[in-house]
């Protein structure tokens, strides 16, 4: 199942690089991938991979592609790129177990980035990760 991940990532990563737009599952295309710092990232619902998933492709070099990607860039270039050395923000959230998973793929200077967990809810994703996985605008 993490070879399905790895290809739709790269797949999604290709579409966006070539201006297409994500509207429903990536399909495989040809092509490069995008140069710098990016990576391809998804939120689902659920503990496990499903169609209920939605991602954008980040570029931080400049920062675009992300509805908060200056943001993003910025978060993630002080943790060096690593998603885990995010610091923790200190919220309340609702204790209502409601489980997503955050998915990221690429590449952070120069060396690739994979990165996967599944959070209690959407509160404690965002609290974890900061503006990386807002994906809605």
């Amino acid at each position: 199942m993490k070879h399905i991940t790895r290809a739709t990532a790269a797949a999604g990563a290709a579409l966006a690089a070539a201006g297409l737009l994500l509207a429903g599952p990536a399909q495989a295309v040809s092509g490069a991938t995008p140069s710098g710092d990016w990576l391809f990232l998804t939120v689902t619902r659920g503990e496990s991979p499903s169609t209920d998933s939605h991602g954008t492709l980040l570029l931080c070099d400049p920062p675009k592609g992300h509805p908060h990607a200056a943001d993003a860039c910025a978060v993630l270039a002080a943790a060096g790129g690593d998603i885990a050395r995010i610091p923790q923000k200190d919220v309340f959230c609702p204790m209502i177990y409601a489980p997503v998973t955050a998915r990221a793929h690429g590449q952070w200077k120069g060396r690739p980035v994979e990165f996967q967990e599944t959070y209690a809810g959407e509160c404690v994703m965002n609290a974890r990760t900061g503006p990386v996985f807002a994906l809605d605008g």
